[in-house]
């Protein structure tokens, strides 16, 4: 089933659900290495940097699992003006990052005219960087003025694919369906795209995480984010269990074997879960991490799961960090914009 996998980069579901429970009590080093040498085929050691501002945690939604869902009345709320993101993102340019991810809830303060604006003033002052957005479910329109602005990339994880999962995870005023139209307009509208799912979510089954897989099979995203579901002490799955590091690192390897060429983040919630979480990660086939560039002032704010990690560390302080790491596991630092291969760049 490995070699299948490596030489299709395809599976059935009914393949997919044996991979994963052939691999469910600890992961086949076959497989790692095979995904680990897809990776290289592509992207040789690179892990790409990215410069995250996550700019506001205001939230139309309500998302039963999300610490700052809109009900969540002990979140310390807090919106960056646009000065503030632009000294982010000059702070960032001085550290070496070429892209800036600007991530915040879906807060409708931030109008088109306000993102189209903000955006502007990004490329205009940094051409040479790229700009990725993930703001949530937004209107095509918004989309392709956010995309006609300079906006370069778009995450939106789908977090599962299944509909009576979704159902148990989210409120009736959200759909799955939804959610994968937005993915599939902003592919249409030409943004490189990133969807991508938590792993050991409440009512999850080894049946959902497939489903997950052939979701990603068939939008063929540019991106993908995966990490662990981290509960969080003021939402109703407070007392659920974390995701498990060997499942989530399972499905980086074989989503990295689905996805040749795709971006995957070793994600902070891999880090908050096990110290090492990142480096087994990228030993796993992902080749992005993401440090902070958000104010010190408001990063213990932006609280989607509880324990996060390097909320305290300076941007400076967070990069070289994290440079290190990669550096001491076998990997090279990468501070270009890391585009997807074979992506035309729109100028």
């Amino acid at each position: 089933m490995i070699d299948k996998l490596y030489n299709t980069h395809s599976l059935d579901k009914d393949e997919l659900i044996a991979l994963i429970r052939e691999n469910i009590n600890g992961i086949d080093n076959r497989l790692l290495e095979a995904a680990s040498s897809i990776r290289e085929v592509y992207y040789d050691k690179k892990v790409f940097f990215r410069g995250l501002i996550e700019f506001s945690n205001y939230c139309k939604n309500d998302c039963y699992y999300c610490g700052i869902r809109r009900s969540n009345s002990n979140a310390q709320r807090y919106r960056l003006k646009k000065g503030d993101i632009l000294d982010c993102c000059a702070s960032g340019y001085e550290l070496g990052f070429r892209t800036f991810v600007l991530q915040s809830g879906e807060d409708l303060y931030y109008t088109d005219n306000i993102m189209v604006d903000l955006i502007d003033s990004i490329k205009s002052k940094y051409p040479d960087c790229a700009i990725t957005l993930s703001m949530g479910e937004k209107s095509y329109s918004s989309y392709k003025k956010y995309f006609q602005a300079g906006a370069d990339r778009y995450l939106l994880r789908h977090e599962t694919a299944t509909e009576d999962h979704y159902r148990r995870l989210h409120p009736d005023n959200m759909s799955l369906s939804n959610r994968k139209k937005s993915l599939y307009n902003l592919k249409e509208i030409g943004f490189q795209v990133g969807a991508g799912f938590m792993v050991g979510s409440p009512y999850q089954t080894i049946e959902n995480l497939a489903n997950d897989l052939l979701f990603l099979k068939e939008l063929e995203p540019h991106m993908v984010g995966i990490g662990p579901f981290i509960p969080h002490s003021d939402t109703i799955f407070a007392d659920e269990n974390a995701g498990a590091l060997d499942m989530t690192v399972l499905m980086i390897a074989i989503v990295r074997l689905l996805l040749p060429k795709a971006l995957l983040p070793a994600t902070t919630a891999l880090g908050t879960i096990d110290s090492l979480g990142r480096e087994k990660g990228l030993k796993a086939g992902a080749n992005v991490v993401m440090p902070n560039l958000s104010p010190i002032s408001v990063r213990k704010d932006y609280s989607l799961y509880d324990n996060k990690i390097c909320t305290g560390d300076e941007a400076a302080e967070c990069r070289y960090c994290i440079e290190e790491r990669i550096k001491a596991a076998g990997f090279q630092p990468d501070f270009s914009r890391g585009d997807y291969i074979g992506m035309n760049i729109q100028s």
